[in-house]
């Protein structure tokens, strides 16, 4: 049996999630069956609506061997500290993938590692997208702004000013607070429910965003994407964003995006497409 573990939750998001979910998907379309291990049961439903038949919250990536047997095989998605944990999971299961920590991280105890841009010795790129934004949507225009799954921080009501700056419609994310949604309905011109999120990100004939996976879709959905760059926690590295064809600006800046949105130079994503593509099938070919 597959397992894949994407940490998750109101703080971090479901980035993860839905890198596992397009993953798991096309395994399954390749006839290997797997299951999604997240950390609370919205991530879970979150996962049930991008397809995954089979999920189970587990508490943390310290707890994966709770359900996983040995024999089986992981493919763990997380940060966190496993505190030693990665040496028994090499040797109990019979194959262990990890997700790199950046281009430094290194295979410590065998697990073969996962890069968003791979070493030459390595040859295993993880740019994962789900398959459903290669096809053609037809765009609607609208600038389409997606902070997140979570604004635990209210990150968006602290930058005011740099909202009531732009005509945009906010995509609200699953972890936002049920109360927070009257403030940000007086910046934005139009309020979006999480579950259209599929729907949008292909449809929007822009989209600005600070989830990466989230510029990754819009791109290849056929979108002209900027990525804000607010975290340290980035499932893509921007320089590899920036290479795919996706604007990027460090933070929350009225100018430095009102120049991107202003650019008319839109670079075809047939390129990003044709990467995308070739790096998932290779990376299920390794997996099956």
């Amino acid at each position: 049996m597959l397992f894949y573990y994407a940490y998750s939750g109101h703080k971090n998001g479901l980035e993860r999630v839905r890198r596992g979910a397009a993953l798991i998907n096309i395994l399954q379309n390749n006839g290997t069956e797997s299951t999604l291990l997240v950390n609370d049961f919205r991530a879970g439903l979150a996962a049930k609506e991008l397809g995954v038949k089979d999920y189970v919250t587990v508490e943390s990536v310290q707890d994966i061997d709770a359900i996983a047997q040995t024999g089986d095989s992981i493919i763990i998605d997380s940060l966190e500290d496993d505190h030693g944990r990665l040496v028994k999971y090499c040797a109990d299961f019979k194959q262990v993938w990890r997700f790199a920590h950046g281009m430094d991280d290194k295979s410590i105890h065998g697990e073969t590692l996962f890069r968003a841009e791979a070493k030459e010795e390595e040859l295993i790129d993880a740019l994962i997208v789900e398959t459903s934004y290669y096809d053609t949507h037809p765009k609607e225009e609208r600038v389409l702004f997606f902070l997140g799954d979570s604004d635990y921080d209210k990150v968006i009501l602290n930058h005011e000013t740099f909202f009531k700056s732009f005509d945009m419609e906010l995509l609200l994310g699953n972890y936002f607070f049920v109360k927070y949604e009257d403030d940000l309905a007086k910046l934005f011109s139009q309020l979006h429910e999480p579950e259209e999120y599929e729907t949008l990100i292909q449809s929007s004939s822009t989209v600005v965003t600070s989830s990466s996976q989230t510029a990754l879709e819009a791109k290849i959905a056929g979108a002209k994407v900027i990525y804000i760059d607010l975290i340290e926690d980035t499932i893509y590295p921007v320089a590899l964003l920036n290479t795919l064809g996706i604007e990027s600006v460090k933070g929350l800046y009225v100018e430095a995006v009102q120049n991107l949105l202003n650019k008319n130079n839109l670079q075809d994503n047939k390129e990003s497409k044709e990467k995308v593509s070739g790096i998932s099938e290779k990376l299920i070919k390794h997996i099956i």
